[in-house]
């Protein structure tokens, strides 16, 4: 029957409906420490054919919306991920994108055919779509923890560009052309599929900033539509020349995203927003394929138990290796290979060889399917206490908050967001006494609810949150003066200088 309008205003209210719920559940999951794509592929699996009867079993489908929603959450991540934050650990990165991707699909593999008794075909499509780790995921649950900017831009680094060698690999097996090649022409396949798309990214992103520089577009709302829409033109152009699209979407919103562009601010809210939609949207579709009614305990022992080699063996010997390129420390390298995290990429991954009616398809996505929600529900609500327990965990290190800079006044400053905790050394310091750089001013104290214009003589206590505006090219010298003030108090200068002379 032909989609008419009264199909439409259906669609509309049911879509509005299961939208509005699904933010509002984000208040719920962010309180429970659970990633919120749990909230919504369990919306999607009471909403479909064992639920409430909405039937949707179009793999090809499924495979198309879920592509078209990651392309949106990778220009996302890019556009919201500071270049400077990243760069210390883009190396290590690349590594867990590459390198780790392998190793985690040979381990995988391995133990899916000889442990599990699974088809070598099915087996390795299984430690391949397990192996990217979720950009979506990654994005929301780790930038709200303080930490170390080399391990979140590791990760973010690793989910930004994991998705593009897994999807060339699944791919070839799910069309048999993998048997075709030698493992070196698969390589070489993969690293062009993925060099190419970089390039694509840099000259799509680098391009666009300088056009979005010199365009003088009639309203402010447009320029953030403009800024998404050269990103997702990059993922565009390299998929037609059989480049990876996923790498080029994500470092052309990366390029976008750190340029000196109008309304900067405004581009990231919106491209949030955009992100979350399609969250909402891939996560229910993906809860709806599912039938609930054709798992086994067959298919949960076999999803328990490739979670347990890929959390506990395959994980952490990746990240072992990777380490090799940068030497971690034994606590980051554990909390690394606990902060794998997987969500909806790897059940979106197993639509392909659903769509390409590969045999065994149907077992793979419900064993993918369980293993992503078990293993989420264990690895993602003790994050928080992994990274304390660890000692990897920073609270009293700046969060950074970006001012907006307009494209008429050319504000060139950063807004950070510093909260005072219970052992940092800032406690009793005078505003005065943090001395920091000229031009970086602390412009508010909020403290027990109450906002406070602080004088040089207002005393920081525990528990305070300072908001300071420093100009951009003194911001990197202002977290390093709040850090060491925050672990050596008002003798933080001191202590500096006598440790330099003595050096």
């Amino acid at each position: 029957m032909a989609f008419d309008a009264h199909q439409l205003d259906l669609f509309l209210l049911i879509g509005a409906a299961v939208t509005l719920m699904a933010v509002l559940a984000v208040r719920f999951s962010h309180r429970a420490g659970l990633p919120s794509l749990l909230v919504y592929l369990m919306i999607g699996v009471l909403l479909g054919a064992s639920g409430l009867g909405i039937d949707l079993v179009d793999a090809e489908i499924a495979h198309a919306l879920g592509f078209g929603a990651l392309v949106l959450i990778l220009a996302e991540g890019g556009l919201t991920t500071s270049w400077r934050s990243i760069r210390p650990a883009i190396g290590l990165g690349v590594a867990l994108a590459t390198v780790g991707v392998a190793i985690s699909v040979g381990i995988v593999a391995l133990a899916g055919h000889y442990l599990l008794g699974l088809p070598w075909q099915v087996a390795v499509l299984l430690g391949a779509a397990t192996s990217a780790t979720d950009a979506a995921a990654v994005f929301s649950v780790l930038r709200a923890l303080p930490l170390p900017a080399r391990l979140t831009g590791a990760l973010e680094a690793e989910a930004g560009l994991n998705d593009a060698p897994v999807v060339v690999l699944i791919v070839l097996v799910s069309s048999g052309a993998a048997q075709e090649h030698g493992p070196l022409a698969l390589v070489a396949l993969v690293a062009f599929e993925l060099v190419a798309g970089v390039l694509i990214g840099l000259a799509a992103g680098a391009g666009g900033a300088w056009v979005m520089r010199r365009a003088a577009l009639p309203a402010s709302g447009l320029y953030p539509i403009a800024v998404l829409c050269l990103a997702v033109l990059a993922y565009g152009g390299a998929v037609t020349v059989h480049a990876s699209g996923f790498a080029a979407v994500y470092v052309a919103a990366l390029v976008l995203g750190n340029a000196e562009l109008p309304h900067r601010q405004a581009t990231r809210s919106f491209a949030e927003g955009v992100a979350w939609i399609a969250q909402i949207g891939l996560f229910v579709m993906l809860g709806l394929l599912l039938e609930p009614d054709r798992l086994t305990w067959d298919t949960v022992w076999l999803a328990v138990t490739a979670g347990l080699v890929l959390t506990f063996v395959a994980r952490p010997v990746s990240v072992f290796v990777c380490g090799l390129v940068r030497r971690l420390p034994w606590r980051e390298g554990a909390f690394l290979s606990w902060a794998g995290l997987r969500g909806a990429v790897p059940i979106v991954f197993t639509t392909i060889p659903l769509a390409d009616g590969v045999s065994g398809a149907e077992q793979l996505f419900e064993i993918v399917f369980v293993l992503v929600v078990v293993y989420t529900l264990l690895t993602g609500p003790t994050l928080p206490f992994v990274a304390r327990l660890l000692g990897v965990a920073r609270p009293s290190e700046a969060r950074e908050l970006e001012l907006e800079a307009a494209p008429l006044e050319r504000i060139a400053a950063d807004l950070l967001q510093i909260t005072i905790g219970p052992r940092s050394q800032m406690h009793g310091v005078e505003i005065g006494e943090l001395r920091l750089p000229h031009g970086a001013v602390v412009t508010i104290v909020i403290r027990d609810g109450e906002t406070l214009v602080p004088e040089r003589r207002t005393v920081l206590r525990h528990g305070d949150d300072l908001l300071v505006v420093t100009p951009r090219r003194l911001r990197e010298a202002t977290e390093t003066r709040l850090r060491q003030v925050s672990r050596h108090g008002r003798l933080a200068q001191w202590i500096q200088a006598t440790r330099e002379r003595r050096a």
